[in-house]
Protein backbone atom coordinates (compact mmCIF):
# COMPACT_ATOMS: atom_id res chain seq x y z
CA UNK A 1 0.00 0.00 0.00
CA UNK A 2 1.06 3.58 -0.65
CA UNK A 3 -0.71 6.67 0.66
CA UNK A 4 0.65 9.61 -1.53
CA UNK A 5 1.77 12.65 0.52
CA UNK A 6 1.31 15.76 -1.33
CA UNK A 7 2.94 16.51 -4.49
CA UNK A 8 4.02 20.23 -3.19
CA UNK A 9 7.41 20.09 -1.56
CA UNK A 10 6.69 22.06 1.86
CA UNK A 11 8.95 25.01 2.18
CA UNK A 12 12.71 25.43 3.55
CA UNK A 13 11.37 27.90 6.34
CA UNK A 14 8.83 25.35 7.69
CA UNK A 15 11.44 22.62 8.53
CA UNK A 16 10.61 22.21 12.54
CA UNK A 17 13.67 22.06 14.77
CA UNK A 18 13.24 21.99 18.75
CA UNK A 19 16.11 23.76 19.74
CA UNK A 20 14.61 26.83 18.09
CA UNK A 21 17.70 27.32 15.64
CA UNK A 22 17.22 26.92 12.04
CA UNK A 23 18.56 25.22 8.93
CA UNK A 24 21.31 26.90 6.82
CA UNK A 25 20.10 27.26 3.12
CA UNK A 26 23.61 27.01 1.98
CA UNK A 27 24.40 23.33 3.69
CA UNK A 28 24.89 21.18 0.82
CA UNK A 29 21.98 18.52 1.19
CA UNK A 30 19.54 21.50 1.29
CA UNK A 31 21.11 22.66 -1.42
CA UNK A 32 20.73 19.27 -3.14
CA UNK A 33 17.46 18.78 -1.69
CA UNK A 34 16.80 21.34 -4.25
CA UNK A 35 17.64 20.27 -7.39
CA UNK A 36 15.80 16.92 -7.12
CA UNK A 37 12.54 16.65 -8.55
CA UNK A 38 11.18 14.93 -6.20
CA UNK A 39 7.43 15.90 -7.07
CA UNK A 40 8.21 14.66 -10.70
CA UNK A 41 8.92 11.27 -9.82
CA UNK A 42 6.67 10.57 -7.03
CA UNK A 43 3.94 9.56 -9.36
CA UNK A 44 6.53 6.76 -11.02
CA UNK A 45 7.26 5.20 -7.51
CA UNK A 46 3.71 4.85 -6.22
CA UNK A 47 2.44 2.78 -9.39
CA UNK A 48 4.74 0.04 -7.93
CA UNK A 49 2.18 -0.14 -5.05
CA UNK A 50 -1.29 -1.97 -4.40
CA UNK A 51 -4.30 0.06 -3.59
CA UNK A 52 -5.56 -3.08 -1.46
CA UNK A 53 -5.20 -0.98 1.16
CA UNK A 54 -3.57 -3.83 3.02
CA UNK A 55 -0.12 -3.65 5.00
CA UNK A 56 1.75 -0.76 6.47
CA UNK A 57 2.00 2.42 4.21
CA UNK A 58 4.80 2.43 2.33
CA UNK A 59 7.84 4.97 2.63
CA UNK A 60 8.01 8.28 0.45
CA UNK A 61 10.35 8.42 -2.76
CA UNK A 62 11.81 11.21 -0.83
CA UNK A 63 12.67 8.82 1.95
CA UNK A 64 13.72 6.16 -0.20
CA UNK A 65 15.90 7.97 -2.63
CA UNK A 66 17.12 10.39 -0.27
CA UNK A 67 18.38 7.35 1.78
CA UNK A 68 19.62 5.76 -0.74
CA UNK A 69 21.60 8.91 -1.58
CA UNK A 70 23.03 9.43 1.60
CA UNK A 71 24.28 5.98 1.86
CA UNK A 72 26.13 6.64 -1.39
CA UNK A 73 27.55 9.76 -0.66
CA UNK A 74 28.99 9.06 2.80
CA UNK A 75 29.89 4.98 2.35
CA UNK A 76 27.80 4.12 5.23
CA UNK A 77 26.27 0.74 5.76
CA UNK A 78 22.20 0.45 5.75
CA UNK A 79 22.29 0.72 10.01
CA UNK A 80 24.09 3.75 9.76
CA UNK A 81 22.32 5.35 7.24
CA UNK A 82 19.22 5.01 9.99
CA UNK A 83 21.25 6.42 12.71
CA UNK A 84 22.88 9.57 10.81
CA UNK A 85 19.39 10.11 9.46
CA UNK A 86 18.35 10.38 13.24
CA UNK A 87 20.62 12.11 14.41
CA UNK A 88 20.81 14.95 11.80
CA UNK A 89 18.53 17.75 11.39
CA UNK A 90 19.58 18.20 7.46
CA UNK A 91 19.30 14.89 6.72
CA UNK A 92 15.85 14.56 7.83
CA UNK A 93 14.97 17.67 5.62
CA UNK A 94 16.50 16.10 2.57
CA UNK A 95 14.55 12.88 3.16
CA UNK A 96 11.50 14.93 3.65
CA UNK A 97 11.04 14.61 7.04
CA UNK A 98 8.40 18.21 8.61
CA UNK A 99 10.72 18.66 11.48
CA UNK A 100 13.44 16.98 13.37
CA UNK A 101 12.71 14.38 15.47
CA UNK A 102 15.13 11.85 17.22
CA UNK A 103 13.78 8.68 16.20
CA UNK A 104 14.57 6.05 13.33
CA UNK A 105 12.89 7.55 10.48
CA UNK A 106 12.43 3.87 9.63
CA UNK A 107 13.91 -0.13 10.14
CA UNK A 108 17.20 -0.38 8.24
CA UNK A 109 16.02 -3.49 6.52
CA UNK A 110 13.68 -1.08 4.55
CA UNK A 111 16.97 0.15 2.60
CA UNK A 112 16.46 -3.60 1.01
CA UNK A 113 12.95 -2.29 -0.08
CA UNK A 114 14.38 1.11 -1.55
CA UNK A 115 17.48 -0.56 -3.68
CA UNK A 116 14.31 -2.82 -5.12
CA UNK A 117 11.93 -0.17 -6.15
CA UNK A 118 14.09 2.73 -7.44
CA UNK A 119 15.19 1.07 -10.71
CA UNK A 120 17.41 2.33 -12.73
CA UNK A 121 15.73 3.92 -15.15
CA UNK A 122 14.53 5.70 -12.68
CA UNK A 123 17.87 7.18 -11.17
CA UNK A 124 19.06 7.76 -15.05
CA UNK A 125 16.20 10.18 -14.86
CA UNK A 126 17.14 11.85 -11.64
CA UNK A 127 20.19 12.21 -13.05
CA UNK A 128 18.75 14.35 -16.23
CA UNK A 129 16.49 16.09 -14.47
CA UNK A 130 19.30 17.18 -11.82
CA UNK A 131 21.45 18.00 -14.24
CA UNK A 132 19.07 20.20 -16.33
CA UNK A 133 18.15 21.85 -13.24
CA UNK A 134 21.79 22.48 -12.66
CA UNK A 135 22.54 24.18 -16.28
CA UNK A 136 19.84 26.70 -15.83
CA UNK A 137 20.65 27.92 -12.90
CA UNK A 138 24.04 28.42 -14.03
CA UNK A 139 22.68 30.13 -16.89
CA UNK A 140 20.28 32.50 -14.40
CA UNK A 141 23.42 32.96 -12.70
CA UNK A 142 25.55 34.36 -15.98
CA UNK A 143 22.73 36.25 -16.77
CA UNK A 144 22.34 37.66 -13.56
CA UNK A 145 26.29 38.56 -13.92
CA UNK A 146 25.98 39.67 -17.10
CA UNK A 147 23.36 42.48 -15.97
CA UNK A 148 25.79 43.70 -13.15
CA UNK A 149 28.57 43.57 -15.34
CA UNK A 150 26.90 45.94 -18.03
CA UNK A 151 25.26 48.12 -14.53
CA UNK A 152 28.69 48.47 -13.39
CA UNK A 153 30.19 49.51 -17.04
CA UNK A 154 27.88 52.08 -17.68
CA UNK A 155 28.01 54.03 -14.51
CA UNK A 156 32.37 53.93 -15.09
CA UNK A 157 31.55 55.56 -18.53
CA UNK A 158 30.01 58.25 -16.90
Amino acid sequence: MYRQESKKQFKFEDFYTPFGGHLRKNNRWVKLSELIPWEELEDKYAEQFSDSGMGAPAKSFRMALGALIIKEKLGLTDEEVVEHIRETPYLQYLVGMEGYKDEEPFEASMMVYFRKRISMEMLEEVNRKIHERMVKKKRKIRQKLKKKQAVEGKRGVS
